[in-house]
């Protein structure tokens, strides 16, 4: 028997998001990965042709919750520039029929600087206390929120070339996220002395060379889904102990990756650990002699298990006289 799966738009997930852990959530889905307990097919990319953009599809398997799904995530070449727009469909593995279909904005946002922070938390010197934030949209502020509590900050800087359009009601929107956040009125000022800096930009080039920062530090890159996208140059990765959130899938997608492996000499066999890794404590933390790079190309799995945690908050809330449970992990 079919069935129709439950549709969510992307403010009813925004609600949800804010009753779950989200990096809880990811944290279990890369110690299952590491256990044998998850599959990640490799990233899909389907170009159009004349090239008019593309589509990214992004599948998983969750074998302890007995759930498939795959976000499929369009990048639309327009005059008036790209439309990025991502739906996930989450399907159960016990009856074969569609269970959620969700408007996957606010999932991408979320895991995205989730993953992040599970990364920061694993990578990051216990002793740091210097954190720069390169990007000022609603990716950036959400690292924030998921890594103002990860070590005892001293001092977060934000830069982005962008603020200096913002009106003071959106620069106070970004100050709000944590007293100790100042903005910098330069990439360099916001470097300073850094112990992790996270750039969080929809950057296509990159917006950081390594060689600018005065001490090895942890970089943290997510890019954007444009072809071949980076953060950083990627004749650096050579000179970094360089870290991702998959290995089997994320040297055949970075940006730089590709282009340092292409050009550069690079060989995705020198990539030290990766999150299953971290999680599963079989690399050791770096002894930072060197940069730091933790490279996140966002796997199909983490908006699997977001979306499988909002499907089960969502069929929770609408059972007649449940009370909303906050702590669902």
């Amino acid at each position: 028997m079919s069935s129709t799966p439950s549709v969510m738009t992307q403010a009813q997930a925004r609600e949800l998001l804010g009753h779950i852990d989200v990096p809880h959530i990811l944290r279990k889905l890369f110690r299952d990965l590491a256990a044998g307990q998850a599959v990640q097919p490799p990233q899909q990319l389907v170009v159009f042709p004349q090239g008019a953009g593309d589509f990214i599809n992004y599948l998983g398997v969750l074998a302890q919750d007995q759930v498939y799904g795959v976000k499929t995530s369009p990048y639309i070449v327009r005059e008036q520039g790209p439309l990025v727009t991502a739906w996930t469909l989450l399907m159960s593995m016990q009856t074969g029929q569609p269970l959620l279909l969700c408007d996957a904005a606010e999932l991408t946002t979320a895991r995205t600087a989730a993953t992040t922070a599970v990364a920061v938390d694993a990578l990051a010197p216990l002793r740091a206390r210097r954190l720069a934030v390169i990007g000022s949209g609603a990716v950036a502020r959400a690292h924030v929120q998921y890594v103002k509590g990860l070590r005892d900050w001293e001092s977060i800087n934000l830069y982005s070339p962008s603020l200096q359009a913002r009106t003071t009601q959106a620069l106070a929107a970004l100050t709000d996220l944590d007293p100790r956040l100042q903005i910098a009125d330069s990439l360099q000022a916001a470097l300073h002395d850094a112990d992790v800096v996270m750039l969080c930009t929809s950057s296509a080039q990159a917006v950081l060379d390594p060689q600018a920062l005065g001490k090895p530090a942890l970089i943290t890159s997510i890019s954007t889904n444009a072809p071949r996208a980076h953060e950083v140059p990627p004749q650096s990765l050579s000179d970094m102990d360089v870290f991702c959130d998959y290995r089997q899938t994320t040297p055949g997608s970075a940006g730089e990756m590709l282009i340092a492996a292409e050009q550069h000499g690079w060989e995705a066999s020198s990539i030290v650990g990766d999150l299953p890794d971290l999680l599963s404590e079989r690399v050791a933390r770096p002894s930072y002699q060197r940069h730091v790079f933790f490279r996140s190309i966002g796997l199909g799995l983490e908006d699997v298990a977001l979306a499988n945690a909002l499907y089960r908050l969502h069929t929770q809330t609408r059972t007649p006289g449940t009370v909303l449970d906050r702590s669902i992990p």
